[in-house]
């Protein structure tokens, strides 16, 4: 694995390097094309593999096979041929199809004639009183401490939400060694009568025996209360305890650590911010890309492959990949096409995958009170705003996210919006009796994550450049 990229032009530059990403670059390389794979992090993986090739944890069982599954495609993609750089931080995409990357402090551009984005997952925000104190992180934040270090909790440990994300990570946890004392699951009681038409597909996908199977052995050891509707973390200046209330019983519990998960949202921002069109998607609560059957999305060039063109699970990440890498080729060498598996094979391999999507998404669609918060509940963690705070701005002229920032400045911190722009989208749409596609997102621009003005003076100078400047 490179450093920096070793040459200015490539045929394809896949951005980020988990299930869809790594499935890309190796579909991108087999077919003989000049291929370049961009991650963040350490090492490849993605969240769901996350250091899959540095974990402490040894034990195969405690992490579980879905995890090891990531093995063999990290190795195919590292003798493919395709370069590799981590720690790359991607802060730019335009319409050109020019990819600005910082790698050691240094900024570079990068041009393609194909961009895959496979830019994953984010943790859906769950604002509730008390979630911004010390003590407080997000189920995901936990399992990447568990996959990288092996460090699982051994104090007084609360899981709170909904999804197979929570399962998962208190099984790893319990796996582990870990401490868990309680596990609120805030899964509203209609879902499961709403889930019903969804069900058969469900039981007969491959998600249903192995969640059940881990749902059960997590409740062989902790306590689950179900019907959570009310929550909230309480402390001073540090997490203490835990208040929840399920039907007519309210109860407060000694805590240190509060695990917090509600489900995941496509990651959009470098998306966003390419100009690649999205819609409110009514059925997960998030904006999703519009991306054809190829992945292929309003932007010429510009395809979205896994849970970035909407959320649907790691096996269906890898043939999104698989879909849009091979849609690439086709575009780009057709006789080269013909050496990879056949278009209608991936696609029929991708409606297996997601066969019992539909009931995941009913079941564990958050309730409206853990999305939109009121009173004093922070909203935007970055600024410090409040569920207050934005309604005040509301009632004095402010129609959307982006006319907040003048009133509040949120998503203008370091999160870019992250942790709080479906909570603005959905918050200010009820308070205007409007639908969230008519209220909108943020308008993102490059650099679409935190750089430094030394890496943007590092970016070498062209000729172009120079004169652009001088006539400006």
């Amino acid at each position: 694995m490179r450093a920096t990229p070793k040459r200015d032009n490539y045929d394809i530059v896949v951005i980020g390097a988990g299930p869809a990403g790594l499935a890309a670059t190796v579909f991108a390389a087999e077919a003989g094309l000049s291929a370049l794979l961009l991650d963040e992090n350490p090492g490849p993986g993605g969240q769901v593999w996350r250091a899959i090739s540095s974990t402490p944890v040894a034990e195969r069982e405690q992490l579980g096979a879905d995890y090891w599954a990531g093995a063999d495609l990290v190795q195919a993609v590292r003798s493919s041929g395709a370069e590799i750089i981590h720690r790359a931080t991607v802060w730019s995409l335009d319409r050109n199809l020019e990819v600005g990357v910082s790698v050691g402090g240094a900024s570079a551009f990068i041009n393609a004639r194909r961009v895959v984005l496979a830019t994953g997952a984010l943790e859906r925000p769950f604002p509730i009183p008390g979630w911004t104190l010390p003590g407080v992180m997000t189920a995901g934040a936990a399992q990447t401490m568990l996959k990288s270090s092996g460090l699982v909790p051994d104090g007084r440990t609360v899981i709170a939400g909904q999804g197979p994300l929570l399962w998962l990570l208190a099984a790893q946890i319990l796996r582990l060694g870990g401490r868990i004392d309680r596990i609120l699951d805030t899964t509203e009681r209609r879902n499961h009568i709403a889930a019903l038409p969804h069900a058969f597909a469900f039981m007969t996908s491959p998600y249903f025996a192995k969640g059940l199977a881990m749902m059960r052995e997590v409740r062989a050891k902790v306590r689950v209360v179900t019907g959570v509707n009310e929550l909230s973390a309480e402390g001073d200046g540090q997490l203490a305890t835990v208040t929840y209330a399920a039907g007519d019983r309210r109860e407060t519990i000694p805590a240190g650590l509060l695990l917090l998960h509600q489900g995941v949202v496509p990651n959009v921002n470098l998306a966003m911010a390419a100009g690649v069109e999205h819609r409110w998607d009514d059925r997960q609560l998030c904006w999703s890309p519009v991306v054809d059957d190829k992945g292929n999305t309003s932007v010429e060039g510009i395809a979205i492959a896994g849970d970035g063109a909407g959320i649907a699970g790691m096996e269906a990440a890898v043939f999104r990949g698989r879909i849009a890498a091979r849609a690439a080729v086709q575009a780009l060498a057709p006789e080269e096409a013909a050496k990879l598996a056949p278009m209608a094979m991936l696609r029929t391999n991708l409606a297996r995958a997601e066969r019992g999507r539909a009931f995941l998404d009913t079941l564990f669609r958050p309730a409206r009170q853990f999305r939109i918060p009121k009173g004093d509940t922070i909203v935007c963690r970055c600024e410090e705003v409040t569920a207050n705070d934005i309604l005040d701005a509301v009632a004095i002229g402010a129609t959307g996210p982006n006319q907040l920032k003048a009133y509040r400045r949120t998503g203008m911190g370091p999160c870019q919006g992250r942790l709080c722009g479906l909570t603005v989208t959905e918050l200010m749409a009820e308070a205007r009796g409007k639908s969230p596609q008519e209220i909108g997102y943020y308008r993102l621009r490059a650099p679409v994550k935190p750089i430094t003005l030394s890496e943007l003076a590092a970016v070498a100078k062209t000729e172009a450049d120079v004169n652009a400047v001088v006539r400006g």
